[in-house]
């Protein structure tokens, strides 16, 4: 008698915990890659059209001042899924994998295995990682390139990356690759799953090469152009000179007027955009049409801004805003919808999702919950965002004001609020006690610790 009304408790317990594995809120995370503003909610270009992005925009919480903490894909991914940031972990660029550090990663636990360790079934396609995978079902990873189908537009200078090409292509649309992402996605949408899953989607698009089909291509016609000041330079550091051309296979801007590409490739970066927003609708609608619609979270981010001509660069690879500040949206089943211009960041992502989902938390996250912000928007709220970009360069960013730092000493500082486009650096005004309580304020804020780069030779 014993053992049957033991064996009725245990039944019953795991009924029990299994309704509530069940009732718990799915996630559905979405990456793009080398998004900056230029999307219709944020306003960012003129001739931005992405109408799936801004329906998500309009169903949860747009974040219009969030911003990455590396400012290139390696250092950002690796920040935003293990949550910590580069000035802790050293992984500072895209060189050096952190494949190789297993010290790390046994004390470490990046995002989806957290939730696959609280019952949740983890799945991924795409671009998430920078590398490896640690998702419990792996979709495929097409990648940047589709060999045998993207063809080469322009000749590139000798020393540019094999990447770096834009314009239409016109081979079948089914064989780009972040169609094949967006089609297995929306594939495992409409399964019924046995558990709450935790599914990722890593679109490539923006990201070089620029190949977008020629249809969105063509839909685009008399591109305009950023705005660009021919002396934005004088007044910056040398420091920030250094580090922003530090990259020599990326475009110069000179030889992108020189030779005329420039509006060329603000044309197919636009196009691209409209491709991936394409994407991004099939698995919105395949979520909305499928058995998971209404107990599905949304988050959709960037991994870094881009620049295309703006401070007369390209890329990302600097601590300027155009680099680190990102599209962010959250969507929550019911939750506030609205629009937040607090200060935040990619490295919150995690710990909102612990939150949100009530899953066991992990003392060695350094972001901070977006809940309250998710609840209210203008929620009191005393942080800041902090980007960075190589040991010891960082950029401090509020609800006004930007302040960078570089190793040497060497400052910048912007206000937001009477020049967006980051053209005169106050840091270097007189008198300069005019700004100096503000570059006080903003300084408490830079990370105490500078972990040495990771993968160097001792």
């Amino acid at each position: 008698m014993k053992k049957i009304l033991s064996l009725f408790l245990t039944c019953s317990l795991l009924g029990k915990l299994g309704s509530e594995e069940i009732d718990k809120p799915n996630v559905l995370l979405i990456a793009v890659d080398d998004l900056n503003d230029w999307i219709g909610c944020l306003e960012g270009h003129p001739q931005s059209f992405t109408p799936n992005i801004d329906r998500l925009a309009d169903r949860g919480m747009l974040f219009s001042n969030a911003h990455c903490q590396g400012t290139m894909c390696n250092p950002s991914r690796i920040s935003l899924l293990w949550g910590r940031r580069p000035s802790s972990t050293g992984f500072y660029d895209n060189h050096y994998s952190i494949s190789k550090e297993p010290k790390f990663l046994k004390e470490h636990v990046n995002l989806p295995t957290h939730f696959a360790a609280n019952g949740y079934k983890t799945l991924s396609s795409g671009k998430i990682f920078h590398t490896g995978g640690y998702f419990k079902v792996q979709g495929p990873r097409a990648g940047q390139w589709r060999q045998g189908f993207d063809q080469k537009v322009h000749n590139k200078p000798k020393g540019w990356h094999s990447v770096w090409d834009f314009g239409p292509q016109d081979y079948d649309e089914s064989k780009f690759t972040d169609h094949i992402t967006a089609t297995w996605v929306a594939d495992q949408l409409g399964k019924d799953f046995q558990k709450p899953f935790f599914m990722a989607c890593g679109f490539y698009r923006p990201h070089v090469p620029f190949f977008p089909p020629r249809r969105v291509y063509e839909s685009l016609k008399n591109v305009e152009l950023p705005e660009v000041i021919e002396d934005d330079w004088d007044d910056i550091p040398d420091a920030a000179r250094k580090i922003s051309m530090s990259n020599p296979k990326i475009p110069v801007h000179g030889w992108m007027k020189q030779k005329n590409r420039w509006q060329l490739a603000v044309h197919a970066y636009l196009a691209s955009v409209r491709w991936v927003d394409e994407q991004i609708g099939r698995v919105l609608d395949a979520l909305d049409q499928g058995p998971h619609a209404k107990n599905t979270i949304i988050v959709l981010f960037s991994d870094h801004g881009y620049h295309l001509g703006e401070k007369q660069r390209w890329s990302k690879f600097s601590l300027w805003e155009r680099t680190t500040r990102v599209p962010l949206i959250i969507s929550v089943p019911h939750g506030t919808k609205g629009r937040s211009e607090q200060p935040v960041e990619l490295l919150s992502i995690y710990p909102s999702l612990i939150d949100l989902c009530e899953l066991s938390k992990n003392p060695k996250l350094e972001g901070v919950s977006l809940q309250p912000l998710l609840k209210n928007p203008e929620a009191k709220w005393n942080h800041v965002a902090i980007s960075t970009l190589g040991q010891n360069n960082h950029a401090v960013r509020d609800r006004r004001w930007r302040y960078i730092r570089y190793a040497d000493g060497s400052e910048e500082l912007y206000d937001h609020q009477n020049d967006p486009h980051e053209w005169t650096n106050l840091a270097n005004k007189e008198p300069k006690l005019s700004h100096a309580q503000v570059i006080k304020r903003l300084k408490k804020h830079l990370p105490k610790t500078n972990a040495p780069q990771r993968g160097l030779l001792p």
